[in-house]
């Protein structure tokens, strides 16, 4: 959630009537004198339906309307004002001090306002906590999900979504836009981080992240429905390249790749949020060239989510995420038609950060004109307020205060960053490394929290350097084998020794949606680095590093701190030992955990690594599909693998038969599947 540049929006607009039965009944009363929908012991239903009866319009249209805090925190009785059902952080957007105790006293300040109101309708206050509470100065800050996809551990995804929502209750906040499970399918998309993997069936098993913000008493959000990871390079809207573009589809790849998570998260994980996307779908079976913005396809939001998947709760749009829908007519936005279209779409709650007071009195005016059918704002209303009473928000609307950045969630982080490490390439077994080895480590994200940590790290965009109380991979070498002879040189410009191990740390800077995507502008008020161009080879100077430091020392490991793939084919040659780390977030003790064998190698690829820049995009299941490093894969160094570890170790020596890229990849989705049998098959061929 963020300020965007706006520029003409891609699609056409498709409006249709929208017929919903709404949730109403007379008002009643509980014998003991209480208004129904105050009884904690009433059906949620029987409450939804006595407090619509009570309401006015303009408190419904309150409920449908989500303001940002900067509007609102100086001012809560905008709150009351204004019937504010909900309230959010936009990314960096923070109480002074950037405390627990003040996050806690900002929300509690606007849920007495929103509790002033006649009917008393507690606020639902949300934010981005999409890999930890990563706006809360001190929270633990865990993995991006590309580096949780590669655990392979649903179990683990599940504790750490949890320990993000006992830490976003610590300040106050009950609702979080996570998780995405957006299925990436090409790696220049700078959301690609935020994406379990290219396959929809693993990113479908990690909705136990659902499960776990559930279980820690927050509510999920799934993002962003549906297709934003698969949108055509070009296509981008706001001036992105690829990010709020085009899925040029048809109906069947669209249901098998970009549709089946959210099936998952509603039928297995019961989620009750919904964001849509920003990007269109443009279906092959009636010609390219017609695409529909998602927050304008009533056919996807109402047809699709709510009838055909039976989706009960409610649907949140992104920031400002109808100013993209196109208006014949043009205007200040929101525009009432790209209200209209909206809320017919079945839109429920409107993202409005600086513009809820004009939403408002659009939506008013469309439904006193008969555009809009009461109906639809008792549908949209009553889903809200059922997800209210779902939470126990009535009855514990205050937020009360706790800690975050624990040493239990600590442990875990770092526990998830060590599963989430993939050894790509292992010559003569050097990793793991001695623990009184001689090492020179070099790189400028060794020793770069911020670098580690990513975007959605204090800023929107993330920022480098010394942002977040953690410890850097450099930290966690010189912890975990306090015995080593350790050199550190950022750039490498220090005296190398014959007989050294290099430990070069190399890979991206932090950058977030839109900004991240390779071949879209820098972000004006990112730092130097941040404004690099986005690249998927290594800078200039990381690449410098690398053959300075592989060429002089004994060994040389590299480790890819990135938020995606990184081509690396041209050096791979000078590296004896290459390790993908992924993002790891605040604990980068858990990458040297690995390294000198504390825990071993498990992480597996749940994205394919691309040989070369021309080959992107690759994923599993493509006809021709030559990779680098197929998905699945991943070298172990604890000697307990199965028969995934005997074809992968049996290609890494050269030992396996052409095309062995494919039969690895495809015996991971058929295990995926649960056919084993295919499997197993597929892997005798690699293995022998």
């Amino acid at each position: 959630m963020r300020p965007r540049s706006r520029l003409a929006a891609l699609g056409a607009v498709a409006v249709l009537t929208l017929a919903v039965i709404p949730v109403s009944a007379p008002a009643a009363k509980t014998i003991s004198g209480h208004p129904v929908y105050l009884d904690a012991r009433q059906p949620v239903e029987r409450r939804v339906a006595d407090l619509l009866s009570r309401m006015t319009l303009d408190d419904k249209i309150g409920q449908m309307t989500q303001a940002e805090r900067t509007q609102v925190a100086g001012e809560p009785g905008r709150v009351t004002e204004w019937r504010l059902g909900s309230v959010l952080s936009g990314g960096g957007s923070v109480p002074s001090p950037n405390t627990p105790q003040a996050w806690v006293d900002m929300v509690n300040s606007l849920q007495r306002a929103a509790l002033a109101t006649p009917l008393k309708i507690p606020l639902l206050y949300g934010i981005d906590a999409v890999h930890g509470h990563g706006n809360a100065h001190g929270a633990t800050l865990f993995p991006h999900n590309v580096g949780l996809g590669a655990t392979r551990d649903p179990g683990l995804v599940r504790r750490v979504y949890q320990a993000t929502a006992e830490e976003m209750r610590a300040t106050g906040i009950p609702w979080n836009f996570a998780p995405c499970v957006c299925v990436s399918r090409d790696e220049r998309w700078g959301r690609t981080y935020e994406s379990f993997s290219e396959s929809p069936g693993l990113v479908a098993e990690f909705g136990t992240a659902i499960d776990g913000l559930h279980d820690g008493h927050v509510l999920a959000t799934v993002k962003h429905y549906a297709g934003d990871g698969d949108t055509e390079n070009g296509t981008g809207d706001s001036g992105y390249a690829i990010d709020q573009g085009v899925t040029v589809t048809s109906r069947a790849d669209f249901a098998r790749i970009d549709l089946a998570p959210y099936v998952s998260a509603v039928s297995r994980h019961g989620v009750r949020s919904v964001m849509p996307s920003y990007s269109s779908v443009d279906w092959t079976e009636d010609g390219p060239g017609n695409p529909v913005k998602m927050h304008a396809s009533q056919e996807l939001i109402t047809g699709t989510l709510k009838e055909e998947l039976g989706f009960g709760g409610f649907v949140i749009s992104d920031w400002e995420g109808i100013h993209q829908i196109p208006d014949p007519s043009g205007g200040p936005e929101p525009t009432a038609w790209q209200v209209r279209t909206g809320v017919t779409a079945g839109i429920d709650m409107f993202m409005e950060p600086t513009t809820a007071r004009e939403f408002q009195q659009h939506l008013k005016e469309e439904v006193r004109a008969g555009r809009i059918p009461v109906a639809r704002i008792d549908d949209a209303a009553g889903r809200i307020l059922r997800v209210k009473f779902q939470l126990g928000l009535f009855e514990n609307p205050y937020a009360t205060l706790g800690g975050i950045g624990t040493a239990p969630h600590r442990a875990l982080a770092r526990e998830a960053v060590a599963k989430s490490q993939v050894l790509l390439k292992n010559d003569d077994r050097l990793l793991p490394l001695k623990p009184d080895a001689t090492l020179y480590v070099a790189g400028r994200n060794a020793d770069d929290i911020g670098n580690q940590a990513g975007g959605w790290t204090v800023d929107w965009q993330g920022r480098n350097g010394d942002t977040v109380p953690g410890a850097t991979i450099l930290d966690g070498i010189r912890e975990v084998a306090p015995g080593a002879t350790v050199t550190y040189s950022a750039d490498a410009s220090a005296p190398i020794g014959a007989s050294d191990i290099g430990v070069v740390v190399v890979g991206e800077t932090p950058y977030a949606e839109g900004f991240g995507d390779v071949g879209s502008p820098a972000w004006s008020r990112g730092s130097a680095q941040q404004k690099e161009p986005k690249l998927l080879t290594l800078q200039p100077s990381d690449k410098a590093v690398v053959d300075k430091v592989c060429d002089a020392a004994a060994a040389c490991v590299v480790l890819l701190v990135s938020g995606r793939p990184q081509v690396i084919t041209d050096q791979l040659g000078e590296i004896d030992a290459l390790v993908a780390s992924w993002l790891p977030g605040s604990e980068g003790a858990g990458v040297a955990d690995v390294l000198f064998g504390r825990r071993p190698f498990t992480g597996r690829l749940s994205m394919s690594w691309p040989r070369s820049v021309a080959q992107v995009p690759v994923n599993v299941g493509d006809a021709t599909y030559q990779p680098l490093y197929p998905y699945g894969w991943g070298l172990r160094t604890d000697g307990r693998g199965n028969a995934v570890d005997a074809a992968v170790e049996r290609a890494a020596a050269g030992q396996a038969p052409a095309g062995w890229e494919k039969l690895l990849a495809e015996a991971e989705l058929a295990a995926e599947a649960g056919d084993t049998t295919r499997a197993d098959a597929l892997l005798r061929q690699v293995s022998g």
